[in-house]
């Protein structure tokens, strides 16, 4: 498939650029990750057909499948998608940031500050789910604001980001290891099944915070996608085309960190998708830039499939889906790696 870009005028005269491959991608992954969702809501001890899983969802079932699918089914596939797709959008805006494939929040510490949140409310104040929920967002958050800050030097540039949250990554690692040696064998394994990263047990009450926040910052993120895609060729570059870009990137940075956050403080830290997915998106698209869109499509898909796995793929064994997507990631890396020896750049 070529990569063509055509022009699309509006009635009102607006002149937008059309990539075909990227349009045709994310078309595609939104598919896969609909199709996977319809498979997985069927999925479980009492099978439905996918078509009775449809006509479910339109209301048309009876009442045991409308109580299997909505109350119990569905809201696990939605916090799933979503959590993809902030992953994968906040993936996405880090790595162009940084202008660095690793600049993801696994690398840079937020999954460790958000963890460290979660741990501080579970260890030391026994908190209810909805309270650790809470903890981890703001571990999050003030993970995010130290890096940001640590990183500031006339500015915030790509490898000092990193370097910085590595290093953040780091000392909040081991704070975590302080606290799970502070706790009790109970609040040590609740503690660690968090860690790993669940859907399991996941409802509305995870569904509508995270859906509200995704329908706020998506559209600002999108809207600032030309900026982003300017200061990738650099600052200077950037500031001639009229790109205010210390407060695009505040802005970007703030939207990341809140996507990521919010996606761990319902799901716990879900490791590579972040990582992963802005660079298949980018490596299907062919194109240019942050590839949002695809990165959202592609995390959002990439989380649906995983989840499948972890209850599907290991017989009567369900594994959380923070593992499958640990593996998978780790599956890509090492490819990705054996791919850049053959080809001579590492």
């Amino acid at each position: 498939m070529k990569t063509t870009n055509r022009a699309v005028r509006t009635p009102g005269g607006l002149s937008v650029r059309l990539d075909v491959r990227a349009f045709t991608v994310v078309f595609l992954l939104l598919v896969a990750a609909l199709t996977a969702s319809v498979v997985l809501i069927g999925t479980g001890d009492f099978p439905i057909p996918a078509a009775d899983v449809l006509r479910t969802l339109f209301g048309e079932g009876n009442a045991g499948q409308e109580f299997i699918v909505n109350e119990l089914r569905l809201p696990r596939v939605l916090v799933g998608l979503l959590v993809g797709a902030s992953l994968g959008l906040g993936g996405a805006l880090f790595q162009s940031i940084s202008r660095n494939p690793l600049g993801s929040p696994d690398v840079l510490g937020l999954g460790q500050g958000a963890t460290a949140g979660a741990l501080t409310v579970i260890v030391l104040f026994s908190g209810s789910a909805n309270q650790v929920a809470a903890g981890a967002l703001v571990g999050g958050l003030v993970t995010g604001l130290a890096i940001y800050v640590l990183a500031w030097k006339r500015g915030v540039h790509g490898y000092r980001l990193v370097l910085v949250g590595i290093g953040v990554s780091a000392i909040v690692t081991a704070v975590n290891g302080y606290l799970l040696t502070k706790s009790d064998i109970v609040d040590a394994a609740r503690a660690v099944v968090w860690m790993t990263g669940s859907l399991d047990g996941r409802d509305w009450a995870q569904v509508w915070p995270l859906l509200g926040l995704c329908a706020v910052l998506v559209p600002l993120v999108l809207c600032n996608g030309r900026g982003l895609r300017m200061m990738e060729m650099g600052d200077d570059v950037s500031y001639a085309l009229g790109v205010r870009v210390e407060r695009v990137r505040l802005l970007l940075m703030v939207a990341a960190v809140l996507l990521t956050a919010s996606a761990t403080a319902a799901a716990g830290p879900v490791s590579f998708v972040a990582l992963t997915a802005p660079q298949l998106a980018r490596r299907l698209t062919r194109a240019p830039g942050p590839n949002l869109l695809a990165s959202l499509s592609m995390g959002a898909a990439l989380m649906v499939i995983a989840d499948w796995l972890s209850q599907r793929a290991f017989g009567a064994e369900q594994l959380p889906v923070g593992v499958v997507t640990g593996v998978l990631g780790g599956v890509y890396l090492l490819w990705l790696l054996v791919t850049e020896r053959k080809a001579g750049r590492i």
